[in-house]
C-alpha cells in the first residue's frame, strides 16, 4: 500500500474554528522534501508556515488558494510517496471521514510548521517537577520533542481526538512572538491597536517595509486588505529600453520554377480581366457518403478529390467554362483536364488529372495521391502538367475561410476552395441547427466566359456537391 496522508486544516490555538489557504508554495503534483515549505494559512489572527514532516508528493489539491474559509479539520489536500496512481488517491479521497483526517493529520500525517531556527528560539525552559505528560494524549515526535525542551504541556489544547496533542502542537508554543525588523529601520507594529488589518496584509507589509498606520482598509469596517497593502508596493523600475539589433535581409533569388510562376502570374493578373463569382456548398451528406464509400471501395478517397469529380462533371454539362483562350480565339475541348495547385519544394505546380469526368472516384484519387507524390519528390514530368482546362486551388486544410485565385493561362477559369465551417441554418420544421458549408469562390476570364455561363456552372458544382451520389453515376 502506498503512504498516502491527508492535509488538513490545522488548529492553531482553543479559539481558531477555521482558516483560509492563503497560497500554495508547490504545483499539484510537485515533490517536497521535509522541511519545504508547503503553503501559508490565515487565520483571524496569524499567517502561519506549514512545512513538509516528511518527503513526498502534492497529489491532489482539493482546496485552491484563496478561496473561502475552512473549517478546521477540512481536507485541504492529498500527499503521497511518488508513483502513487490517481485512483488510488481517489479511493482514498472516497474514504476519508473529517473527523478521523482531522486526527490523523495532527499526529503527523499531514505537513506542519517546522521549529523556529536555533537563533530565535526562546531558551530551554527548566524541567518541571510534576510528571511532563501526565495522562494527556500526545504524539511521540511531540512528547519526545516537549521533554527535550522542557515544555509544560499543560496550558495546550490539542485539537486532536480527545485532546490530542500533536508535534505541531508543540513546536507553536515554542514559538515566541517576535515583530520583524525591515531594512534595519522600519518595523511594523503587530500589536498596534490603531491597525485593523488581516494576517496576510500584515505579513506583506513586513516584507516590503510598509507601515500601515493611516491606511485607510478596503475591508469590512475598515480592516486593511492584501489588495490594500499590494497597491502600496512600489511598482518595479521600467526595463531598459529594447535594444535594436542589425536585421539586414537574407537575398535569395528566384529558381527557375519560381522565375517562371512570377512571370506566368503576373502576366494573368495584367492581361486577363478577373471577375469573381462567390458561393457555398453543404457538405454534410458528402461527409457521410465519402465515409461508408471509402470503406466499401477501399479507397482513400479525399474531399478534394471529390471536388475534382464534381468540378469536371460540371465542366462536361457546360463546356463554354471548360475552354482556353489563345490570343484571339478560344479552344474548347470535349473532356475535362483538371489541374490541381500543389505546393512543391520548388515551388507552386499544377500536376493534370486527365479526363477527370470519365474516371470514377477511385481512380481520381489514385492520380492525384500519385501526382501529388510525384510533385513533393520534384519528379513532375512535362506532359504531367502541359495543357489543362480548368485549376483547383484548394486551401481548406490550412483553415483559410475564402480567397480569390489567379487564373492559370490559358485557362479561362479557376475554383478557389476555402475551409468547411459550421453554420447556424434554419431547419425544416423550424428551429436552428447546424450544417457544414463549403466556399466556392470561381475566378473567371472575361474574354472567354460571361457572367451568366459561370453563374450557371457554379450553380451546377453546388448542386452536384450537395447531391453526391450523382457523382458516382
Amino acid at each position: 500500500m502506498p503512504d498516502i496522508r491527508p492535509f488538513c486544516m490545522p488548529k492553531w490555538g482553543i479559539e481558531m474554528t477555521e482558516g483560509t489557504l492563503a497560497e500554495w508554495k508547490l504545483e499539484e503534483g510537485s515533490a517536497f522534501s521535509r522541511g519545504q515549505l508547503l503553503c501559508l494559512i490565515e487565520t483571524a489572527k496569524i499567517t502561519n508556515e506549514v512545512e513538509a514532516e516528511w518527503d513526498g508528493v502534492l497529489a491532489r489539491v482539493l482546496v485552491p488558494a484563496g478561496g473561502d474559509a475552512q473549517p478546521v479539520g477540512a481536507l485541504l489536500a492529498v500527499l503521497a510517496e511518488p508513483g502513487t496512481s490517481a485512483a488510488e488517491i481517489d479511493a482514498f479521497i472516497a474514504a476519508f471521514r473529517p473527523a478521523e483526517a482531522s486526527a490523523a493529520a495532527r499526529g503527523g500525517a499531514a505537513p506542519a510548521a517546522a521549529p523556529a531556527p536555533a537563533a530565535q528560539a526562546p531558551a530551554p525552559q527548566p524541567p518541571v517537577t510534576k510528571p511532563l505528560l501526565t495522562n494527556r494524549a500526545i504524539s511521540p515526535e511531540a512528547r519526545k520533542l516537549a521533554e527535550a525542551t522542557g515544555l509544560d504541556i499543560e496550558p495546550i489544547t490539542g485539537p486532536g481526538r480527545d485532546g490530542r496533542i500533536t508535534l505541531q502542537d508543540v513546536q507553536q508554543a515554542l514559538r515566541a512572538p517576535a515583530i520583524p525588523a525591515l531594512h534595519g529601520t522600519l518595523a511594523v507594529v503587530e500589536e498596534d491597536a490603531k491597525v485593523f488589518a488581516s494576517p496576510l496584509a500584515r505579513r506583506l507589509a513586513a516584507q516590503h517595509g510598509i507601515s500601515l498606520v493611516g491606511v485607510k482598509g478596503s475591508g469590512p469596517r475598515g480592516r486593511i486588505a492584501k489588495a490594500d497593502v499590494l497597491a502600496l508596493i512600489p511598482a518595479p523600475a521600467a526595463p531598459a529600453p529594447f535594444a535594436l539589433v542589425p536585421n539586414p535581409p537574407v537575398v535569395a533569388p528566384f529558381d527557375r520554377v519560381r522565375k517562371v510562376v512570377a512571370q506566368r502570374l503576373t502576366q494573368a493578373k495584367q492581361q486577363i480581366p478577373h471577375f469573381y463569382l462567390r458561393s457555398s456548398a453543404r457538405l454534410d451528406e458528402l461527409l457521410a457518403l465519402r465515409k461508408t464509400a471509402n470503406l466499401v471501395l477501399g479507397s482513400k478517397a479525399t474531399i478534394n478529390d471529390y471536388l475534382v469529380r464534381a468540378t469536371a462533371l460540371a465542366l462536361a454539362q457546360h463546356p463554354d467554362v471548360n475552354v482556353q483562350v489563345h490570343g484571339e480565339s478560344v479552344h474548347r475541348f470535349a473532356h475535362a483536364d483538371i489541374a490541381i495547385a500543389v505546393a512543391s519544394p520548388k515551388g507552386l505546380v499544377t500536376p493534370i488529372v486527365r479526363q477527370a469526368d470519365r474516371q470514377p472516384i477511385a481512380a481520381i484519387a489514385t492520380a492525384t495521391r500519385a501526382l501529388i507524390d510525384k510533385a513533393q519528390a520534384g519528379k513532375l514530368a512535362f506532359e504531367d502538367m502541359d495543357g489543362g482546362t480548368f485549376s483547383i486551388s484548394n486551401l481548406g486544410m490550412f483553415g483559410v475561410e475564402e480567397f480569390a485565385a489567379i487564373i492559370n493561362p490559358p485557362q479561362a477559369a479557376i475554383l478557389a476552395v476555402g475551409a468547411a465551417a459550421r453554420t447556424p441554418c434554419e431547419l425544416p420544421g423550424g428551429g436552428v441547427g447546424f450544417e457544414t458549408r463549403l466556399a466556392l469562390t470561381l475566378s473567371v476570364d472575361h474574354r472567354a466566359i460571361d457572367g451568366a455561363a459561370g453563374a450557371a456552372f457554379l450553380a451546377t458544382l453546388k448542386d452536384l456537391l450537395e447531391t453526391p451520389e450523382r457523382l458516382f453515376a
